[in-house]
């Protein structure tokens, strides 16, 4: 993103990595040693730590988020024609790797107070339009099966998950966890990613903790897990003859990215640490101010505020959130929107929707501050001051209008 720095006022990122632990000396080992490809030890190393941190038997560690999903939906059993219920209030690989899978998604609207997926919405739709006999839940009106359900964690936060998994138990569905906003989220104790029978995670750039590109599947059980792992090396049997028994993917992590991945891990406590300060503070300054507000945790859910998220209603306000995003670019401070809602998205037309109204209306109001680890108090308060007095001198004119 360009940004037109007409004064010496520093710019102020999203959401950028905090490189601080061992990651030079973690990526020169594996230049000196020439352990660079996906069988490097980093890799089998990072995924034993990763799968201790979050409580989970089994971590496989793949090239991206999006490809750890695609991995989950084919070791979970979804087959093409099934339908998949998910967030529609998400960014759009969520939905993408149903697709990937040949499936199609039932998108659903999201809780009002938690921004993540509205059970109650799911419960009506598995009650009075589908049908659940001989462990099959059935679509009634175009008889397709309802597979499974993917409940993502947005934003550092978590989904109910206590009620999603007795609907799903139900119902007979397979739960796949997006996770990949959700590193450092518990939910009643336990980590986010470890409830259903897979788990996906991302390390994007932007994420709490990066190895530039990758994505990690977790799981407790070892014949999934194993599924996973043999499909993302292409499905290649062992030995030394090039066999393979499945259409498989080249979906494995590299040692260089989990070599940056582990110094990474190592470091996350206090990133998560510094990521609940900067909630903290901008709750603190934003509390009280009319037409201001943000997400509020899942009962029972203990956030790890990945990126702090304001909505703006323009009617209190005056203001869009559209405009104030403007207004701090022209500060030098980047912030952005949430994603379109994947029933408007012209990628998946045609998708059927449950709902939409509360995911629309977050689309339209609500804006992503800056909350990279590393981010300053100093620059922080400035985040604060810019939006403050933007509010208040656009109550001064309406008052003086």
């Amino acid at each position: 993103m360009l940004i037109d720095m007409s004064s010496d006022t520093t710019f102020i990122p999203l959401s950028v990595p905090c490189l601080g632990g061992r990651e030079r000396e973690y990526l020169t080992s594996c230049v000196d040693d020439n352990w660079v490809s996906s069988v490097g030890p980093f890799v089998r190393r990072f995924e034993g730590a990763f799968a201790q941190h979050v409580g989970a038997s089994h971590a496989i560690a793949c090239a991206s988020g999006t490809a750890a999903l695609h991995l989950a939906m084919l070791a979970a059993g979804v087959e093409p024609g099934d339908l998949i219920l998910v967030s529609s209030l998400t960014f759009i690989a969520s939905v993408n790797a149903i697709r990937h899978a040949g499936a199609d998604p039932v998108l659903v609207d999201c809780h009002p107070g938690s921004w993540q997926m509205d059970m109650d919405r799911v419960s009506r739709f598995l009650m009075e339009e589908c049908d659940t006999r001989e462990g099959t839940c059935r679509h009634r009106q175009s008889g397709r099966r309802v597979a499974g359900i993917v409940p993502v964690h947005i934003l550092g936060h978590g989904a109910d998950l206590p009620a999603l998994l007795a609907i799903a138990a139900r119902h007979h569905l397979v739960v796949v966890e997006d996770a990949a906003e959700a590193l450092g989220v518990r939910i009643a104790g336990r980590h986010a990613g470890t409830f259903g029978r897979l788990g996906c995670f991302s390390f994007n750039g932007n994420k709490t903790i990066t190895t530039g590109a990758g994505g990690m599947v977790v799981t407790d059980d070892r014949t999934l897990a194993d599924r996973v792992r043999h499909l993302s090396e292409q499905a290649k049997l062992p030995g030394s003859e090039y066999v393979h028994d499945a259409v498989g993917y080249n979906y494995r992590m590299s040692n260089l990215h989990a070599a940056v991945g582990l110094a990474q891990l190592e470091q996350l406590t206090g990133h998560l640490a510094a990521k609940r300060a900067i909630a903290d503070r901008y709750a603190s300054a934003f509390a009280g101010r009319a037409g201001i507000g943000w997400i509020r945790p899942t009962e029972g859910v203990d956030p790890a505020w990945w990126l702090f998220t304001l909505t703006i209603d323009p009617a209190i306000t005056g203001l869009t959130a559209r405009q104030v995003m403007a207004h701090l670019k022209e500060q030098g401070i980047e912030s952005r929107p949430l994603w379109q809602p994947i029933h408007l998205s012209p990628a998946h037309t045609g998708a059927l929707f449950l709902g939409g109204e509360v995911a629309e209306r977050l689309y339209d109001q609500a804006l992503s501050l800056p909350s990279s680890v590393g981010l300053s108090a100093t620059d922080q308060d400035r985040v604060i001051e810019t939006i403050t007095e933007l509010l208040m001198s656009n109550q001064r004119r309406s008052n003086h209008a």
